[in-house]
């Protein structure tokens, strides 16, 4: 099912109508397409295919394809970026600052280009002391995850998972959410392998002998077994992904034939 929306688009010329279809099933539910329709019925979906047909016509340098209008402040960025770019404006990439040299601020009544140097016996690179040091880590940074809960596009609070029992919380009020959120953290932001905290006295003492870059949980190892369950779950997710997105890739194309259907009896 789809909400259309149809209205008048008054940046474009006379006769020009604007529709906007609301999904309202599927994994794209919430979204929607627009569109625009020419005084004599052709369909547009994008903003080239608008440029292209309309040609000379109209400027749609500050067109916004979304919400139909036209918005100054788009055409005072591209007066702005070919301003700054004269060289870059002929190739039709983006600015470069380093392909023109500076100008040398002298007496001098010509203006004439820096030499730029690009090697000297002389030149020595320096190294920062300051980023080649490791940067200090905060202790238990993990409990700035306390409480935090994922949602879905109703903002109803998806189910969390559940650990397997070989991972067991270390340190100060480290529950099995807060435990969840850390592991994630430290799979996307460390290259590592994630082991635990190794060392027996984290236990005794996590605020002196604790790992900063391992998760708050004990030492722990991943079997076989428990490798091949996950790959069968991956699986089976992706498959109903495949078959979510197949749904609603036929949904969407049984509206459109019924569009092009209806259109020809109009």
């Amino acid at each position: 099912m789809m909400e259309k929306k149809r209205s008048d688009c008054p940046a474009l010329p006379p006769g020009w109508k604007k529709e906007e279809v609301i999904r309202k099933s599927g994994l794209s539910a919430g979204k929607s397409d627009v569109y625009y329709y020419s005084p004599s019925g052709k369909k547009f979906r994008s903003k080239p295919q608008l440029s292209r047909y309309l040609g000379n016509k109209v400027d749609l340098g500050c067109f916004d394809f979304r919400t139909g209008k036209m918005l100054p402040g788009k055409m005072q960025k591209n007066k702005q970026r070919l301003r700054h770019d004269p060289l870059g404006l002929a190739k039709g990439g983006k600015p470069d600052l380093n392909t023109a040299l500076p100008i040398r601020q002298t007496a001098s009544i010509f203006k004439q280009p820096v030499t730029k140097v690009t090697s000297h016996p002389s030149n020595k690179v320096k190294a920062d002391l300051q980023r080649a040091c490791e940067q200090p880590r905060q202790l238990f940074w993990e409990r700035r995850l306390k409480g935090l809960q994922s949602s879905d596009v109703s903002e109803g609070v998806l189910r969390t998972m559940g650990l397997p029992k070989g991972l067991q919380s270390v340190g100060l009020d480290s529950s099995d959410d807060t435990l969840l959120s850390a592991i994630a953290s430290a799979l996307h932001m460390s290259s590592a392998p994630i082991t635990g905290q190794t060392t027996m006295a984290a236990e005794k003492n996590p605020a002196i002998w604790l790992n900063t870059s391992q998760p708050l949980c004990k030492s722990f190892t991943v079997t076989d077994e428990q490798i091949r369950e996950q790959e069968l779950k991956v699986f089976q997710a992706r498959r109903s992904l495949e078959d979510a997105l197949m749904a609603d890739g036929l949904a969407r194309a049984a509206e459109n034939t019924r569009e092009l259907l209806e259109g020809k009896t109009a």
